[in-house]
């Protein structure tokens, strides 16, 4: 099992997983087990047609649930299959109807819905091998720091939204039906727990404020620069070790160590 090198944590450690991530990228990419499925997925994918195939190989199923950040659902075969059988032509196919929008995204990916999926494209194995190979590593950082997991999947995914396709309040919405993303914002941002029980149209009023007050502009737009996005991360890491503190320091928690010591 692969552990990368994470010996600081919150901004600190996000700095120093910054300057070290290509070395340590690539000797994920170089263990056994990475290069293995790797090689695997390479030479089979292109022979997959239907969804039961795909989810019927495990190690084609790894690679591509991992692919996406949905690896957990290794073994929820028939909910998968139907993901993929739908597709996201339709409103009414199940990628769409779920909060979860990486289910739609996965779905997309490989569009069996269209007749002739993308699995038989020339780039797709490369495509779906770079993703997983940023996402696995996502993973592992995350088996040892959750906070810097989140920090990665949002340098690598909200640039996406931003040059994307759309208005500023839809890519609001895929920022609020992306978990990891939403989290990272709600922390930024200084969010109470209870926020996500708000009525959707506050909810997307109250980001816009705040991203305002906070970044200078309410756009989702303003992300596209890399800039922006770094003090985005250092909010959320400086924020998490705020909230982590005073939850140390709570007088409940004072008082149980009180009484436990």
């Amino acid at each position: 099992m692969f552990q990368p090198s994470l010996p600081l944590t919150g901004f600190a450690g996000w700095t120093f997983l910054e300057r070290t991530i290509e070395r340590q990228t690539e000797a994920f990419n170089n263990t056994p087990n990475s290069k293995r499925l790797t090689a695997y997925f390479r030479e089979n994918i292109a022979a997959v047609q239907t969804p039961e195939q795909l989810v019927n190989d495990r190690q084609l199923l790894e690679v591509a649930l991992n692919a996406y950040g949905l690896g957990e659902d290794i073994n929820n075969k028939a909910f998968i299959e139907k993901i993929l059988t739908d597709g996201t032509s339709e409103q009414s196919a199940l990628a769409n109807r779920l909060a979860d929008k990486r289910y739609a995204q996965f779905a997309e990916a490989f569009q069996f819905d269209q007749g002739i999926p993308n699995t038989v494209l020339p780039d797709f194995a490369d495509t779906m091998l770079a993703r997983y190979s940023d996402l696995s590593f996502e993973v592992a950082v995350g088996d040892q720091q959750s906070d810097l997991r989140l920090a990665l999947n949002t340098k690598r995914s909200l640039a996406d939204i931003a040059t994307g396709s759309g208005s500023d309040d839809a890519k609001w919405f895929k920022i609020m039906g992306d978990p990891p993303l939403r989290q990272v914002f709600e922390t930024a941002l200084n969010l109470p727990s209870s926020f996500s029980q708000l009525d959707l149209d506050k909810q997307l009023e109250v980001f816009q404020d705040k991203a305002k007050q906070r970044f200078g502009s309410a756009q989702v737009d303003q992300f596209k620069d890399p800039a922006k996005v770094e003090n985005l991360i250092r909010q959320f890491l400086l924020q998490s070790e705020v909230q982590q503190l005073n939850q140390v320091t709570s007088p409940a928690s004072i008082a149980l160590a009180l009484i436990g010591g």
